[in-house]
């Protein structure tokens, strides 16, 4: 079934392919934004290059066993992570070390990955595929895989001309799908364009929001693509010390990326190793869970004292950062449906 499906989409993508469309894409980079990280001058979009990434996202072929896609542990339906279990899970049933991160705003990302081991999104995917808890599988023979197939031939023909298909082209169609996953049109948003009002409660959550988290969950895209310890307590299973695993510095002992806030209510769980399932239970921590180290984000120190009431006007701010157009946009999804 998953073989004929598969089959299926790559007969409907050739046929996309044989239409007459504009090459290159315009970006979309929304007004008042910060320039994209990404250098899409070196790289600029096109239609071909993001309908082939997208159907090689959704497509199993670039698992070992053909059983797990990008798609697998990024939902488009959760704000492209997933919500069913804390850490991702791969091929052959094995389970990884952490939580999948989202897929969205990624051409303003400066490092990937918890650790911040990836500097550039055309290198990203290598990572899942080749890890053996994840994809297991490697480069050259995904390259094998898709030379042998017909459809996927005359795809990457029409998207790269003649170099057709080769490993830098299968990361960089994938690339050029994930780019146009821009998250940009949450009620926040519209709130910040004059469109809409905060609710009272709303309101009341942007201003403890700005008082307590925006130093690190940077306004427009919610993060600061910097890395902090934000006082968990350490995993004793998993023994992840964060970017310290990457710079071998022990001022990065414990410290992760900052995760983006958009579209927060649909991306549970939460934290690198997925360990809390409601916001509730985020906020909680930083409340009453802050543990103590050398590392620790100095604003931290004295945890975060707030209300019940307080906490829900917190959490009812974080809904206003729901982009429901995105998430249910039938760009991003599974071709042909």
């Amino acid at each position: 079934m998953r073989k004929a499906v598969v089959t299926g989409l790559l007969v409907l993508l050739v046929a996309l392919a044989g239409f007459r469309k504009k090459e290159k894409v315009q970006p979309g980079i929304p007004q008042r934004w910060p320039a994209p990280a990404y250098d899409l001058g070196d790289a600029p979009l096109s239609e071909k290059k993001i309908q082939l990434g997208r159907l090689l996202f959704y497509d199993p072929i670039l698992s070992r066993d053909s059983t797990i896609s990008c798609a697998s542990c990024h939902s488009p339906y959760n704000a492209f992570t997933h919500v069913d279990h804390s850490l991702s899970h791969g091929i052959d049933g094995r389970i990884g070390t952490r939580n999948s991160p989202v897929l969205v705003n990624l051409a303003w990302s400066t490092t990937l990955m918890w650790d911040g081991s990836i500097t550039h999104l055309d290198e990203q995917a290598a990572t899942p595929i080749s890890n053996p808890l994840e994809m297991d599988e490697s480069m050259p023979h995904i390259v094998q895989k898709l030379q042998a197939n017909d459809a996927y031939r005359r795809l990457f023909r029409d998207a790269f001309g003649r170099r057709g298909i080769t490993d830098k082209n299968v990361l960089r169609a994938l690339s050029q799908f994930m780019l146009t996953l821009v998250s940009a049109n949450a009620r926040y948003d519209s709130v910040k364009r004059g469109e809409a009002e905060f609710t009272e409660s709303e309101a009341r959550g942007y201003a403890l929001f700005t008082r307590h988290c925006s130093a690190c969950h940077t306004e427009p895209l919610f993060t600061s693509n910097g890395f902090e310890n934000n006082g968990l307590a350490v995993d004793d299973s998993l023994h992840d010390i964060g970017r310290m695993k990457i710079t071998h510095l022990g001022s990065d002992s414990l410290k992760f990326k900052v995760p983006t806030l958009r579209n927060i209510a649909q991306s549970p769980p939460y934290m690198h190793d997925g360990r809390f399932k409601t916001l509730g239970q985020v906020l909680n921590n930083y409340i009453m869970g802050i543990q103590q180290s050398p590392t620790l984000n100095p604003r931290l120190q004295k945890g975060i004292y707030l209300t019940a009431v307080q906490k829900a006007d917190l959490v009812a701010f974080l809904y206003t950062l729901s982009d429901h157009a995105f998430l249910s946009d039938p760009r991003h999804g599974i071709p042909g449906k």
